[in-house]
């Protein structure tokens, strides 16, 4: 879904890893799901943020909850995708951050800050 529009410089399959890959590669965005192997996405995020990294990140999760996109957003992440709105508002996302500001999805669409 993304290649077409986007340089895809790795593809990991847990929060360890990510945190790895991003250290090594300084990414320009890093998209984290929630709950993934051997680290959460949100530990990943903090321990990134510790270590200086920059990178902006991009949540994607089933969780619609205000407190886990509060969560998300307190770890240094500039956006939250709902799982459910991810072919409608996951590119969207993507340029928004890209271009400085904060994407969090809504039941009915995205809200940019």
């Amino acid at each position: 879904m993304l290649s077409p529009m986007f340089e895809i410089v790795a593809a990991v399959s847990d929060g360890r890893s990510a945190v790895e890959a991003a250290s090594s590669l300084t990414p320009d965005l890093l998209l984290l799901d929630i709950a993934m192997p051997k680290l959460d996405g949100m530990h990943a995020a903090l321990e990134l943020r510790q270590a200086g990294c920059c990178t902006r990140i991009i949540f994607l999760s089933m969780h619609q909850e205000a407190d886990y996109v509060a969560a998300a957003l307190e770890t240094g992440a500039c956006g939250y995708v709902f799982k459910s709105r991810l072919r409608a508002d996951l590119l969207v996302a993507i340029e928004r951050v890209l271009a400085g500001s904060v994407f969090i999805s809504t039941h009915s669409g995205g809200h940019i800050i």
